[in-house]
């Protein structure tokens, strides 16, 4: 038996929406019954405090979606379920990022893969916590639900939480020997299998297996230049000879997950869950095409490189620019450049967990639970610097990733009779990433140098917490929750830089950092305080302040050993004041969910463009070195509605605003553009809202059912880059059909994503526009359609 909670009976246009929906929510009485919990919605339950609480009766801003909206929604990746999530963004990175994503909740968030740098939002799987933004890219397979907690969780889901945490809950083996199996297929080549058996072992131990494997072609052709514009003028020769030129197609997937988990419950007080999954994929790069720049144009930037809106010349050569005076020319005693080439087809990630949970209760009001877990994995992704076939200002890398990461947790749960509830517990994760890369950058015209290296840097870090929460509840409406948690850090990067045509050889700018470790050490308290009251079954109210951080760290990308050991920056931190209300109105048909809230953020971590700042007296470039070197304020609202007006019908809503600006920035910062107070604070868009609705038709005559289903999603526009250019805003529409037998055992789904085919980017990489001349964009993918059918036993 698991300790429960009691359960109990900027803009104008942004603040008439939450005007509009306070009112509604407060005339709420008068229109709901006496026992709410009768018919119309849901109940969902929800474990975002270490203990089940129904949605309504928590006071956090949550987003909380189960298996079968999910299903309805076409949802089957971790990126679909924040279409629907007001002020949350997670999103496949771009190709030069490799197989991670990019998250940001309330503007705050993380794109970097680099082990150095600590990810903004938190990322957890049957409550292990994710330490690196690779890998997470994960399917939704057999979940329970999902749960998006927005707004800083230092004291609940701890490190790295700053903005939010994503918790992905997986179905609990029950032994009840149910199972199923999917089978879709669809455009691009798109086929989807899915399987699951719940297997009952004997009376103490129940087994759950599932598995998916998908995959479908690239939208992206990746074209080689000198086939498809013979004579060119830059005099580039065809590497292959086709009828149409298509080395690869970019953006494809090809994933394949399993996951393991075993019950066993030796006693009624005793419960021991061991969960094991293994994670492989194999696919190209991700779907980017070169663009022109917006703005100021860059003389290196070469408008012929532009292949359209789905196609890219990216080649993975770099040449040895054999006649480049200024390149050639390294002096006396330098390396010669050779040429080096990254295949495309190397975007692969093998990874695998295993997890074991204990809980025991010690007595009826106390309980312990301990998880412990560990996760490696292996990830190896090339790149394309400039994303096509130039051969003079070209620069490319190959990155692999070795990672190892081990995480303990413990937990005492309690409560003292109705009065109150209790956690507190403790933290421990050590983690060792080991970066090998070989860089090819011959885009900085730095006379004596042929910038050539290998990498092979070892990075370690390790965090320790104790933490407590309280729950009180004064009076039977009233509850007071308070948190505190304490958590010290540590990392160390130890950078090996060797040369590539000779590791002998002293590779030029960066050579002397060979042996060099950088250090950073530090701690935080973060804290929590919240109080709500419920004014009847309908409303809920609640107001919270509450801070969170994302970790400090080390200069990964330093150009000299003083940019190395002063580069240490100290980790972000936020302080959230929120107020808000959940209601569920109307005989419990209609629910509404509303939070405003205003963010104080310190010490954020920015790219230099001016080393002198951690290198006194040294040259202020080049530099690529992280700092903190800004505050902001974040504030925005929220909200979500849900509809039942029958048993048949449902439709749901999700609104939200955020607005961003820096209150103080340093002059050295920007990585490549100048800041100053009031510009934009965060790449997050200002608007964004979904919608949904489906009804249940009964066919008659013991045909079964048909559901349509049709969900819209609106993301604003965002600055983005060096460039500072906007990202156009998009909307996307999707659409399904589900027919049912009666048994409802057997459904054969169509389902047609980006229905009215709009080309939209959703992310942009120039960070060496001014180097260079790159700009590429992240494509979505087209309008597409799957046919799915599916067995339960």
């Amino acid at each position: 038996m698991r300790v429960k909670s009691q359960s109990r009976s900027s803009t104008r246009a942004a603040a008439q929406l939450g005007a509009s929906v306070v009112a509604l929510a407060l005339a709420a009485p008068a229109f709901a019954q006496e026992d709410a919990s009768r018919g119309g919605i849901d109940t969902i339950t929800v474990t975002a405090q270490f203990r089940e609480q129904n949605l309504q009766d928590t006071p956090l801003s949550i987003t909380a979606m189960d298996a079968e909206l999910l299903e309805s929604r076409s949802a089957d990746s971790i990126f679909d379920v924040a279409l629907q999530a007001p002020n949350v963004i997670l999103q496949e990175n771009t190709s030069t990022f490799g197989t991670g994503i990019a998250t940001q909740i309330r503007g705050v968030g993380q794109f970097d893969f680099n082990p150095a740098l600590e990810p903004g939002v938190g990322i957890y799987v049957d409550d292990v916590y994710f330490a690196t933004l690779v890998g997470a890219n994960l399917d939704l397979l057999d979940l329970e639900r999902v749960e998006i907690l927005r707004g800083p969780q230092g004291t609940l889901s701890g490190r790295n939480s700053a903005g939010g945490a994503v918790r992905l809950i997986s179905k609990a083996p029950t032994g009840d020997g149910s199972g199923f199996f999917s089978a879709g297929y669809g455009a691009f080549n798109a086929v989807d299998v899915r399987a699951g058996a719940d297997l009952g072992i004997s009376d103490t131990l129940a087994v759950r297996l599932s598995g998916v494997h998908k995959r479908k072609d690239g939208h992206i052709k990746n074209i080689d230049y000198g086939c498809a514009v013979p004579g060119n003028p830059e005099g580039i020769e065809p590497t292959i000879q086709t009828d149409n030129c298509v080395i690869d197609r970019f953006g494809e997937e090809n994933y394949t997950g399993l996951r393991a988990q075993a019950l066993w419950e030796p006693m009624d007080r005793l419960a021991i869950t061991i969960t094991g999954d293994y994670t492989i994929q194999d696919q190209a790069p991700g779907g980017d095409v070169r663009v022109a720049p917006d703005g100021t144009p860059n003389a290196l930037f070469n408008p012929n490189f532009v292949c359209g809106p789905y196609c890219n010349y990216a080649d993975f050569i770099v040449t040895n620019n054999t006649g480049m005076p200024q390149f050639t020319n390294f002096g006396p005693g330098a390396p010669e450049a050779i040429e080096t080439t990254y295949p495309p087809r190397n975007r692969t990630f093998d990874g695998w967990g295993v997890s074991g949970k204990l809980e025991f209760e010690l007595s009826e009001n106390l309980q312990f639970v301990s998880i412990s877990a560990y996760r490696e994995y292996n990830t190896v992704f090339g790149t394309d610097d400039d994303f096509s076939p130039e051969p003079i200002l070209a620069a490319g890398g190959y990155n692999e990733l070795d990672h190892e990461f081990f995480s303990q947790e413990v937990r005492l749960n309690g409560n003292f009779g109705d009065f109150a509830e209790f956690t507190i517990g403790g933290y421990y994760s050590d983690q060792l990433t080991t970066y090998f890369t070989v860089q090819d950058i011959r885009y900085l015209p730095i006379p004596g140098f042929a910038f050539q290296f290998v990498g092979n840097d070892p990075v370690n870090a390790d965090s320790k917490a104790v933490f407590g929460t309280l729950i009180l509840h004064p009076t039977e409406d009233l509850t007071i929750t308070g948190g505190v948690r304490y958590t010290d850090e540590h990392k160390d990067y130890t950078f090996s830089r060797t040369g590539l045509a000779n590791p002998s050889d002293s590779p030029g700018l960066v050579g002397p950092l060979d042996g060099t470790t950088a250090i950073y050490d530090g701690d935080k308290v973060d804290y929590r305080v919240s109080v709500d009251y419920r004014f009847s079954d309908a409303l809920l109210a609640y107001a919270t302040v509450s801070t969170g951080f994302k970790g400090g760290g080390v200069t990964p990308r330093p150009f000299n050993v003083n940019h190395a050991l002063n580069g240490s920056f100290d980790p972000e931190t936020v302080t959230n004041y929120e107020i808000g209300f959940k209601s569920d109105l109307f005989d419990n048909r209609l629910r509404v969910n509303v939070a405003g809230f205003l963010m104080k953020y310190k010490n954020i971590q920015l790219p230099l463009t001016d080393c002198s700042f951690i290198d006194p007296g040294g040259p202020a470039a080049p530099c690529a070195a992280i700092g903190n070197a800004g505050d902001g304020t974040y504030k925005g609202v929220e909200a979500e509605v849900l509809f039942a007006p029958t048993d048949s019908f449902t439709a749901d809503a999700s609104a939200s605003y955020l607005h961003t600006e820096y209150d103080s920035v340093l002059p050295q910062a920007g990585g490549g553009v100048i800041l100053f107070p009031g510009d934009a604070a965060s790449s997050a868009p200002d608007w964004k809202f979904s919608a949904g609705a489906q009804n249940v038709f009964e066919l008659g005559g013991n045909k079964g059912t048909i559901t349509p289903r049709f969900d819209i999603a609106y993301v604003g526009e965002r600055l983005l880059g060096q460039t500072q250019a906007f990202i156009p805003d998009y909307m996307l529409g999707n659409a399904r059909v589900t027919w049912r037998n009666p048994g409802e055992d057997i459904s054969v789904a169509l389902e047609v994503t980006n229905l009215f085919d709009k080309y939209y980017t959703f992310y942009r990489f120039d960070a060496l526009y001014t180097s260079n001349g790159n700009v590429q964009d992240a494509v979505g993918r087209p309008r597409e359609w799957m046919l799915t059918v599916r067995k339960d036993f």
